[in-house]
């Protein structure tokens, strides 16, 4: 049976009747999807995940008796299930938290109260589900365990030890490190800042494909992971050693070089951009700038998006690295990067970090 032709069995969880009733609706109307129950709060939820055994979950976080985080952890540790949040838009920081609990991708409600406008998700809702039709097999062993997630989060909620953020000694970047990714891409990103020490002697600039308005909370989150330091890139700024910049939602980022200068410049869309941001332009112009310096990274993500500016970085003599088949949530981008010839190496998430290291010249406590 392909893909396509596979029922998807979908679990609502809303505290709102209408919410239930109308995400509900909007599925039903998607072919080849059974909504197979309804649950108003985690408690039940949780009882009908265990005894439906659905193919997806939509998730609201804000419920009685039990919410949403505390519904992701038990699910991971006993059933671990595609769990796509719908969330609304005031709540960034927790939409985050619960993507480093497991969940797959989220959906932001156009308003954070009960409103006839949730009809308008639709299309969205509809990409999601295709994405997770994508999942083989439909397909509870494709999401992440646990207990990398949890670990995740811990490192984010606890400081580090020593307190210390060391600052690269030359504020020169001697590479540029390009990283893109999609869907399952902000715990990847999580995993992989957890092991970049603060004194990194190199630049990473991240194409992650993410709503406006989340970009900033995204950042901020990795920068408190305490090693090296990360910000949204506000237009244009200088590339520095120890320094990474997301690009700003909405937008696409290229590096670039003028009088004597390279920086990373957040722009418009352009006419044949097929994703905002694009992963393929943010890698085309590091290679320009950075030659054979240059070190491109691609995770988990649905598409096709990184392959040609692979092509790029592997033409200008750089290194090309891609999340492998067993830890990527969706193995789109870094697949299609692999097929095309194109990928130095293809590593677990684990070792995304000492690869980047190794790429760049530092090999520590290897």
């Amino acid at each position: 049976m392909t893909a396509e032709a596979r029922t998807l069995r979908v679990l609502v969880v809303d505290d709102s009747a209408f919410n239930r009733r109308t995400i509900g609706d909007l599925l039903a109307a998607i072919p080849g999807v059974d909504v197979v129950g309804k649950a108003a709060d985690g408690e039940e939820a949780l009882r009908l995940v265990l005894q439906l055994r659905p193919d997806l979950v939509t998730l609201d976080l804000e419920m009685p008796k039990m919410d949403g985080f505390t519904f992701l952890r038990l699910v991971m540790a006993r059933q671990p299930t595609p769990i796509l949040v719908v969330s609304g838009r005031g709540a960034k920081a927790d939409v985050f938290k619960a993507l480093e609990l497991g969940a797959l991708d989220f959906i932001v409600k156009p308003s954070p109260t009960v409103s006839t406008e949730l009809g308008t998700i639709r299309r969205e809702l509809e990409e999601k589900v295709a994405m997770v039709r994508m999942l083989k097999p439909l397909d509870h062993g494709a999401i992440q365990p646990p207990a990398r997630n949890d670990t995740a989060t811990q490192l984010i909620r606890l400081p580090r030890a020593d307190g210390a953020r060391p600052a690269p000694e030359d504020p020169t970047p001697r590479r540029v490190v390009v990283i893109g990714s999609s869907t399952g891409g902000p715990p990847a990103l999580v995993e992989v800042f957890s092991r970049l020490p603060s004194d990194f002697g190199s630049t990473v600039v991240i194409a992650q494909h993410m709503p406006e308005r989340f970009t900033k909370t995204f950042a901020d989150r990795l920068e408190r992971l305490g090693g090296i330091r990360v910000a949204e890139l506000e237009e244009r700024e200088p590339l520095r050693a120890g320094r990474a910049l997301v690009c700003p939602g909405g937008r696409c980022v290229e590096v670039q070089h003028k009088a004597g200068t390279t920086y990373a410049q957040a722009l418009g869309p352009a006419p044949d951009d097929r994703y905002v941001p694009s992963v393929d332009r943010l890698f085309k112009s590091a290679a320009n700038v950075y030659g054979p310096r240059c070190v491109g990274v691609i995770l988990t993500g649905m598409g096709d998006d990184g392959t040609r500016g692979a092509e790029a970085i592997k033409k200008a003599g750089g290194i090309v690295i891609a999340e492998s088949q067993e830890t990527a949530a969706i193995w789109g981008m870094p697949g299609s990067a692999e097929r095309a010839g194109v990928v130095d190496r293809s590593v677990p998430l684990h070792g995304i970090a000492d690869a980047i290291l190794r790429a760049c010249g530092e090999r520590r406590g290897a």
